[in-house]
């Protein structure tokens, strides 16, 4: 058999297998049905658990964590008065919202058309995928920007450029949310975790520093390694398997730019650079207006915090200037009329949240996220691997990975395994940066794949916008050969990356005797 038709069997039952999974997925209940279904599975394993006695230590304060009982009088009082405050407190739901109000009158006055057109008509088509994916990864340094903003208007540019639009969906997500842990810069999750290494190391070492740029060398390399996965990725087995667009969906006509569209794009230009002034103006100096002068860091300034509320602006105030300019927005009710578009397209999305938020919230409330984190570090203390760096690394990968399917937020998963992990491998000469990074691999690769990921049922309504029969199945169809690939990938870097004894960042050596 020639290496072609090889590889065209390989592809055949590769796309027959995400063929079933698909199948499968979407023969599920609809989302909100199968989160109102896990929230109920997890009241009764509450139950359960509790009757068994499960329990773990925590290894940040040493107390006992039992699994807490949902299924009696006090579970049964809290999930029904604490409903509406899990639903308003769920992360997603404010700030997509918040900032889709101001990206509605961008998209109701032209602006996002327009523009989509514009960078179409002036960028190399062959770019295009390797640029969105880029996009996506640097767009974590600017917290939730990529999942409201990027995957949206990749969708619009692809179905622009007449392809699938769901191909340029999953190469922002895949970048986004993928690629997480890789950036060229230094962002507040970087600041969040190189804390809680630290606190975590000084259980052995008090004097013991882990700075945010503890995995900065390792950060950059991977984001060209994420890049380049994430296109190959979507051009060979995602665009194939994809096809051709069918839907009912409007594509926006690649037509030059009118005069009166150009004169519109130069006002949003002119808004969006008077905007980054007052931004500039308010955290450059120590003493801005949006700085707190009790947390002065700049990851700590009300732009960072109240990034939302930047997005929100960043719609409105262009979408307003282009309208004004290009005639398409003559009032302020055809600025609330886009508004109102985009909270109607936003339905569904508000009902899967409601069901969503009380899943996670009984998850949470049940400590069986923990009592699961916990049992499976432990469990890899018990390998026997301690001279053999790689099989433990690979080992936290995996392990971080598969917890990231029940317990998405990187924060959290650390707090609970940085006091175990942290302090478990410097007693073995390996250094917390070492351990760190490749927790971040893991974290980041599952991602994509996980329905309890906060962002997953916005992606989800994203995509329902392209074709309205689509479900879970979907969508995790789709974005399976990118979690698989930065998997083997990125596991491979890190491999490499040990072998070699490569600094992870900045005065952060793999080794604690390396350490200056």
């Amino acid at each position: 058999m020639s290496k072609t038709s090889s590889a065209g069997v390989r592809r055949s039952w590769l796309q027959r297998f995400l063929g079933a999974v698909e199948r499968i997925g979407n023969a599920l209940p609809h989302p909100a049905s199968l989160f109102a279904l896990l929230a109920v599975g997890v009241v009764l394993a509450s139950a359960v658990c509790h009757a068994l006695g499960v329990s773990v230590t925590n290894p940040a304060n040493g107390q006992t964590v039992a699994v807490v009982n949902l299924l009696n009088g006090a579970g049964i009082r809290k999930m029904v008065t604490e409903s509406v405050r899990n639903f308003l407190a769920y992360p997603p739901l404010g700030i997509s919202l918040a900032c889709l109000l101001g990206l509605g009158v961008a998209e109701y006055s032209g602006l996002m058309g327009a523009g989509v057109r514009c960078m179409v008509l002036g960028a190399p088509r062959r770019w295009i995928t390797p640029i969105v994916v880029f996009a996506g990864v640097i767009s974590n340094a600017g917290s939730e920007v990529g999942y409201v903003l990027l995957t949206p208007l990749a969708a619009a540019l692809y179905h622009a450029l007449g392809r699938h639009p769901l191909l340029g969906l999953a190469a922002a997500f895949a970048g986004v949310s993928g690629g997480y842990s890789a950036n060229l810069l230094v962002g507040s999750i970087d600041v969040l975790l190189a804390g809680l290494s630290e606190a975590a190391a000084t259980i052995v070492d008090p004097g013991y520093r882990v700075a945010a740029t503890a995995n900065w060398y390792f950060m950059c390399v991977s984001t060209v390694l994420v890049t380049v996965l994430g296109t190959w990725v979507t051009e060979r087995i995602a665009a194939p398997r994809l096809g051709d667009y069918v839907g009912d969906a409007v594509r926006e006509k690649l037509d030059p730019l009118s005069p009166r569209e150009r004169r519109g794009l130069w006002a949003a230009v002119g808004a969006t650079i008077v905007l980054t002034a007052v931004v500039v103006w308010g955290v450059l100096p120590e003493d801005g207006f949006l700085r707190d002068p009790a947390r002065p860091k700049f990851a700590d300034s009300a732009f960072m915090v109240g990034l939302a509320t930047f997005i929100f602006l960043y719609g409105l105030l262009p979408g307003l200037a282009y309208g004004i300019a290009a005639g398409t927005i003559r009032n302020d009710h055809d600025a609330v009329r886009g508004m109102d578009g985009t909270m109607k397209s936003m339905a569904s999305f508000i009902v899967l949240a409601f069901f969503a938020a009380q899943f996670i919230a009984y998850f949470n409330w049940t400590n069986l996220g923990v009592v699961t984190a916990v049992s499976g570090a432990e469990a890899i203390q018990r390998l026997g691997l301690q001279d053999m760096p790689i099989p433990l690394m690979i080992a936290v990968v995996l392990f971080a990975g598969a917890v990231n399917i029940l317990v998405s937020s990187a924060s959290a998963k650390w707090a609970l395994l940085a006091p175990v992990f942290v302090p478990m491998f410097m007693l073995l000469g390996y250094s917390p940066e070492l351990v760190q990074a490749a927790f971040r691999v893991g974290d980041s690769v599952t991602n994509i794949v996980t329905p309890l990921m906060s962002y997953f049922p916005l992606i989800l309504t994203f995509i329902q916008k392209y074709d309205p029969r689509a479900g879970i199945g979907t969508l995790v169809a789709t974005m399976l050969p990118y979690s698989v690939a930065f998997m083997v990938g990125w596991t491979l870097l890190l491999i490499v990356w040990i072998t070699l004894g490569l600094p992870m960042g900045p005065d952060a050596p793999l080794l604690l005797s390396e350490r200056p």
